[in-house]
């Protein structure tokens, strides 16, 4: 039942007192001539309305009920028994169960006048259906009593909480549990360590060892709500359990392909010549290790080539001689000029073939030194190069790079040998894999991410350098607790979940969360495994927590203090 039908009511039940108070004294003015005092006559009143008082059996005009004869022991004593039994009355407002005095008066917040609480009620003397002990009641009938969340089947008002200041006479009230501290009933932060009042006259409600969570805290601007099962199925609210799983966090972003530069080469000439005929004549063309790549023709290279046959000669007529040093210095000058052929890169099969001949060679081929595809290619037939002139870049691309853009929020989960898998557009259900190698020492100022390596096997040649893919990084981050992303309400400066009790009282909580997984979201702190948080209807009992809370606000702070003052 909505606040807006509860307060109708009220206004139908103060309207009807009046009524009732002309009725009562038409009943009640035969009394005047009726028995003697040595004999009084039997009265009957209403058990759930107890002022309507009336000297014979009847109906109650406000509810409807069968009037019962009031007992003798019920009637009020006089004297000091009659204070004594009036200081253990309890009065209390049926719009607002937690507004209770021990004398009549009226509720602080809807003026209605407090009612009487049957005796039975506070002497625990109701029992719930099935004999338990009642743990709801409802203000109108407060002798309608239930051990869970419901609505009265007299009035249809949702059942609430008993006040622990009514329970004054039940037997071992609290069960021997310790209290740990009382709080307020609309403001769960205002607590005390001894029983209290707020500024609008509600008792604290104790908070037992066994309901104290470690880990709870308080929500300021949030109340806990009660729900009967049927409002639960109305509003579809629906809980599922705080799990502990194995936690690997998915990082998803993307990667371009690169070349591996430790597989990258360049090609020079050692010395100055021109380029007699080219073999790798076009960008992208495969060569191997060792095959030739051009021919150079060059004056500082025959000039060499010359020498050294000159040396070889020197060496055959002067390795004849009786001095020695004249027979070695002849072997050591076609050494050095051996050598010098070796440092310009001159094949020893080339050499080999220049001492054979005894001739000089106009040109000579300038071979891979790895193996690859010719990535940039800088020269053309007949062109001059000198040796700082780099005339093809070759790359292996057997294994590539991929570099993943990744930001800096996720950068602390990332770690040197952590797989990671890549998928390209163009080959839908393939996967390539990897390992992070490297992790880059900046950021990058325009993008705000950091370049992680990962190095991908590429036996096939599918990848080429510079194409776009989709890359998801595996970051194992142990065992953790986990709830649906659906439990998660974003306040802004805080992340909030419901957790939905035993009781079923619907509670705020606070929580740190840590990664988005694919389950939903890592729990740092406020939750505890096996605990109900509510996956469903969240923003509509937010909205209802909010707006408890801003009700109880704004009634404390307009509600006269005991000195008169607001």
């Amino acid at each position: 039942m909505t606040r807006t039908t509860r307060i109708s009511l009220a206004v139908a039940a103060v309207l009807t007192l009046a009524a009732v108070s002309t009725w009562r004294v038409a009943v009640r003015s035969p009394e005047r001539h009726g028995p003697s005092a040595g004999a009084p006559a039997a009265k009957y009143h209403c058990p759930m309305h107890p002022t309507v008082i009336s000297d014979r059996p009847g109906d109650c005009p406000i509810c409807g009920m069968k009037l019962v004869p009031i007992k003798t022991a019920e009637q009020p004593p006089t004297g000091a028994a009659g204070s004594a039994h009036a200081a253990s009355e309890r009065y209390m407002c049926p719009m607002h169960p937690t507004v209770i005095s021990d004398r009549p008066g009226d509720c602080p917040i809807c003026g209605m006048k407090l009612g009487l609480v049957p005796a039975a009620l506070l002497k625990g003397e109701l029992k719930a259906p099935g004999g338990a002990v009642p743990t709801y009641f409802c203000p109108m009938h407060p002798t309608v009593v239930s051990d869970k969340p419901g609505e009265c089947p007299l009035c249809q008002m949702d059942l609430e909480p008993i006040p622990q200041s009514l329970k004054t006479g039940w037997p071992e009230a609290g069960g021997g549990r310790r209290i740990l501290y009382y709080r307020s009933p609309m403001d769960p932060a205002v607590r005390s360590d001894k029983p209290a009042k707020d500024s609008m006259g509600m008792d604290f409600v104790p908070v037992y060892e066994d309901q104290a969570d470690p880990g709870a805290g308080t929500v300021p601007g949030r109340s806990a709500v009660a729900l009967s099962p049927e409002r639960r199925s109305l509003l579809d609210v629906r809980s599922d359990e705080v799990r502990e799983i194995r936690i690997e966090r998915a990082i998803r972003t993307v990667g371009r392909v690169g070349v591996d530069e430790r597989r990258l080469a360049h090609v020079h000439a050692k010395f100055e010549g021109y380029v007699e005929r080219l073999y790798a004549d076009f960008t992208g063309k495969y060569v191997r290790k060792g095959e030739p790549l051009l021919s150079i023709y060059s004056p500082e290279l025959i000039a060499t080539q010359q020498e050294y046959l000159l040396a070889l000669r020197a060496e055959k007529e002067l390795g004849a001689s009786g001095i020695p040093s004249v027979a070695t210095g002849g072997a050591n000058l076609a050494e050095a000029a051996r050598e010098r052929l070796r440092l310009w890169d001159i094949s020893p099969a080339d050499i080999a073939e220049i001492e054979r001949t005894g001739t000089v060679r106009r040109a000579f081929d300038l071979r891979a030194d790895a193996g690859g595809f010719v990535m940039a290619k800088n020269v053309v037939q007949g062109m001059r190069v000198m040796p700082a002139d780099t005339l093809f870049e070759i790359a292996d691309l057997s294994s590539v790079w991929v570099l993943a853009d990744v930001y800096e929020s996720d950068l602390s989960a990332i770690r040197l040998e952590m797989p990671a898998t890549i998928t390209f557009a163009y080959e839908p259900g393939r996967a390539w894999r990897g390992r992070v190698s490297n992790i880059a020492p900046a950021v990058d100022g325009a993008t705000r991410t950091v370049k992680v390596r990962i190095d991908v096997p590429n036996r096939s040649g599918i990848l080429k350098p510079d194409m776009f893919g989709d890359v998801q990084l595996l970051a194992a981050e142990g065992r953790g607790l986990v709830v649906a992303d659906s439990a998660v309400i974003d306040a802004g400066d805080r992340k909030l979940v419901f957790l939905d009790r035993p009781d079923g009282t619907i509670e705020p909580r606070a929580v740190e969360v840590g990664a988005k997984l694919a389950d939903g979201y890592q729990v740092l702190r406020g939750l505890a495994r096996g605990d109900r948080v509510v996956t469903s209807a969240n923003f509509l009992l937010d909205s209802e927590s909010s707006l408890k809370a801003a009700l109880a606000a704004m009634a404390a702070r307009t509600q006269p203090s005991a000195d008169g003052t607001r």
